[in-house]
């Protein structure tokens, strides 16, 4: 067969069923067996950033695997963005991109671009492929390492000759990665040191991070977590490992974290990071992070340990083996007699719940708030509902007023922060869970970058749920002039309203019209009365995508805040709000 054949194969046996992707000359010839495959189906995006953040999406939905595929040049430099992204945040996928000749590489031949070279720092690792006998075992490779130890995307670039040779197909292929040995068993003596700080610590937190997630270790967390009495709580990454209705649940930590949870990581004696690795949103100031706490630090990868923050137990180790050992280790801590007595942390830790609780105002003109818009859309949808966000501020209050109580429930764009993520993402994650509702919470910045994927959700009968938090601005970024800028609102505006009128939303392009040319349900919503009827008429709606247009308030801030640069201890619940740590009045 040939090496395009032989790369179909390939994906057929590693268990891909599909591949988002965008044909073009170098990676043509593999394009024509996979319209043969039975076991591989091909989404046609509108492009190629479409279509990592679809296999991103995909693959943070189902926990497989993404795949995408693209040509060479442009096709392939459309992929840096998914690449990186899933990079940060830890996601399985697979990019396969064509590439010219082998005879032709490195002669600035048309279409021709270094992807392996400009893909280096954003991939796990990455393959060119000259040979068609190499099909085969690179395919194998390139899935096993974005699968295994921390998972991460992969990067397979094939010479148009390489498919286009004749090879025989056999499989498995004998693989080949000497250098390649992820540790997954954690060292008992770290588990036991470990176990006893938690036991002796007066002041403990559990920090969560995307780890637990990606390593299946939601169950274990929660024994954990109920075993010790210890709060938790989730990173951005980590929202729905612990359910967000426990009692034991501070929240999000970090810039727009909750009061709690960003004060208990402050205070705490002993911080657990399970998965986590100490990013600048959640620690703000780096050397003021924290100054009271021991640090274990458990993460698959080496190199995150100590990478931030010094730990004083460091734990290599797969995070549902590092967790169910200390469960056994705590325990053992417990037969001995070694109980951690935290009832005045959680008397603290209660008394600032109470008092910095999440919530918002709602505008006194009578205007749509945008919290109240997503509280209730999470509210409203059924269960088992997916959310995707893009990046901002809907961003952020989707994390706070949405109720994460499963994992795989809530994917975004945490580490690169990428505009435009929600709606290819919201594609591929309803694509791999066909039975499931799937909301993507955008902004309308952010849905102008991407919105051109509802067409392949059109076409290809994927029924995703859109939501345009439309204040007519780039919303964090106004926000961030309104604080530091002195309401200097430069090229912040999407649109300036009519004749000297304030803005209501982004009205050019018309959002409602647009979705009906690209094939969906356009509804807009401006009125709070409005509000549940227009949520119910979009869940109701399942034949087709919608968007809804929700004219929100422009002013709408995102609480609590740490400004960039700053400590924690400056945390902002509100504006001109700043909470005491300890017993005395607010400033």
């Amino acid at each position: 067969m040939t090496g395009a054949q032989s790369l179909i194969r390939s994906l057929e046996e590693v268990g891909a069923d599909t591949v988002f992707g965008l044909p073009g000359g170098c990676i043509l010839p593999a394009y024509d067996p996979m319209m043969d495959s039975a076991r591989v189906r091909h989404v046609l995006v509108r492009h190629e950033q479409g279509a990592g953040h679809a296999a991103t999406g995909y693959a943070q939905a189902t926990g497989k695997v993404g795949v995408c595929m693209a040509t060479s040049g442009p096709g392939a430099t459309n992929l840096v963005t998914p690449l990186a992204d899933a990079h940060m945040d830890s996601v399985p996928m697979v990019a396969i991109t064509g590439q010219v000749a082998s005879a032709a590489i490195g002669t600035d031949a048309f279409q021709e671009a270094d992807i392996c070279g400009i893909s280096m720092p954003v991939t796990k690792h990455n393959f060119l492929v000259r040979d068609a006998d190499d099909i085969p075992r690179t395919i194998a490779e390139a899935f096993h390492i974005a699968s295994t130890g921390r998972p991460g995307p992969v990067l397979v670039d094939i010479a148009k000759d390489a498919l286009q040779g004749r090879t025989t197909f056999s499989w498995p292929p004998a693989t080949d990665l000497p250098g390649y040995r992820p540790v997954t068993k954690p060292h008992a003596k770290q588990i036991r040191e470990a176990a006893k700080l938690i036991t002796e610590a007066k002041r403990p937190v559990l920090y969560v991070g995307g780890g637990v997630m990606k390593a299946g270790a939601t169950g274990e967390l929660k024994v954990l977590a109920e075993l010790t009495g210890a709060p938790v709580t989730t990173t951005l990454m980590g929202l729905g490992s612990f359910p967000d209705s426990h009692p034991q649940h501070l929240g999000m930590p970090g810039m727009h974290g909750s009061v709690a949870a960003v004060t208990s990581l402050q205070k705490a004696d002993l911080i657990v990071a399970l998965g986590a690795r100490f990013d600048d949103r959640v620690t703000g100031k780096l050397d003021s992070f924290a100054p009271y706490a021991k640090i274990v630090h458990a993460d698959i990868d080496p190199a995150e340990i100590g990478k931030n923050r010094a730990a004083d137990v460091p734990i290599v180790g797969d995070a549902r083996e590092v967790l169910a050992d200390l469960i056994v280790a705590v325990h053992a801590e417990h037969d001995e007699g070694h109980r951690g007595d935290y009832a005045d942390w959680w008397q603290q830790l209660d008394r600032w719940r109470a008092t910095y609780p999440l919530g918002y105002d709602l505008p006194e003109d009578g205007s749509l708030s945008p919290q109240q818009v997503i509280q209730r859309i999470g509210q409203l949808a059924p269960e088992d509902t997916i959310y995707t966000a893009g990046v901002g501020q809907h961003q952020m209050w989707a994390a706070h007023f949405i109720d994460y109580e499963k994992p795989a429930t809530w994917l975004n764009s945490g580490g690169l922060g990428t505009m435009g993520y929600a709606v290819p993402a919201a594609l591929g994650a309803k694509v791999g869970q066909p039975e499931r509702t799937v909301w993507a919470i955008d902004g309308d910045g952010c849905f102008q970058m991407t919105n051109q994927e509802l067409v392949t959700a059109a076409l290809n009968n994927v029924p995703i749920k859109v939501a345009i938090i439309n204040n007519g601005a780039l919303g964090m970024v106004r926000q961030w002039q309104t604080l530091f800028y002195n309401q200097r609102y430069s090229n912040t505006k999407l649109h300036d309203g009519e004749d000297g009128q304030p803005s209501k939303g982004t009205r050019v392009p018309d959002f409602v019209k647009l979705a009906e040319a690209m094939g969906c349900v356009g509804i807009r919503c401006e009125d709070p009365d409005q509000l549940d009827a227009v949520i119910e008429k979009a869940n109701a709606i399942n034949d087709r995508p919608v968007v809804v247009d929700f004219i929100v308030h422009e002013d709408a801030m995102v609480w609590p805040m740490v400004a960039a640069g700053t400590s924690n201890d400056e945390v902002m619940a509100a504006r001109g709000v700043r909470p005491d740590f300890g017993d005395g009045e607010d400033d």
